[in-house]
Order: C-alpha cells, then structure tokens, then sequence
C-alpha cells in the first residue's frame, strides 16, 4: 500500500491548519483535512520506474478457495483471518 496518495490540487484554504482538497470520487475521505496530513509533491528521480510486481507463483501443491471469512483480528501487527 501506498504511503501517500495523489497529487490533489488545494480548493480552499479554511484556516492556518486546514485545508480543502480538489478530491476525485473514488476516494472515499473527506476533502477537508489538517495540513500536516499533507506533505509536497516530489517528482520521481530521473531513471527511477515505478513498476508493479508480478504475482508470487507457489509450486507446492493443492490450492485451495476460500467461501467466507469469518473473522479478522491483528495479531502483532499483521491481519489474521478466521476462514
């Protein structure tokens, strides 16, 4: 997951700490938020490609579907699901 996301142009500014962003539909925040969740744009350095990996492939046998999740809790920081 991305740390940031965007560049969002600024709609409006509120007061000295916060501001109205120009928000797509697709994100589902509220456009207005405190400045210091806000950070500038920086482009990326010459020669740097932001790629996607490809899948993991896994070659050790049986693969499985899962019909429902049950549950999710955290555990030490990482998602675990009850299946």
């Amino acid at each position: 997951m991305e740390r940031f996301v965007g560049p969002y142009r600024i709609k409006g500014i509120i007061s000295a700490n916060v501001i109205e962003l120009d928000l797509p539909n697709t994100v589902k925040i509220h456009p207005v938020i405190n400045i210091s969740r806000v950070c500038k744009y920086k482009d990326q350095v010459e020669g740097q490609r932001k790629e996607w990996l490809a899948p993991v492939v896994i070659k050790r046998g049986e693969e499985y579907e899962v019909e429902k999740i049950l549950n999710k809790r955290k555990f030490r920081g990482k998602d675990r699901y009850l299946v």
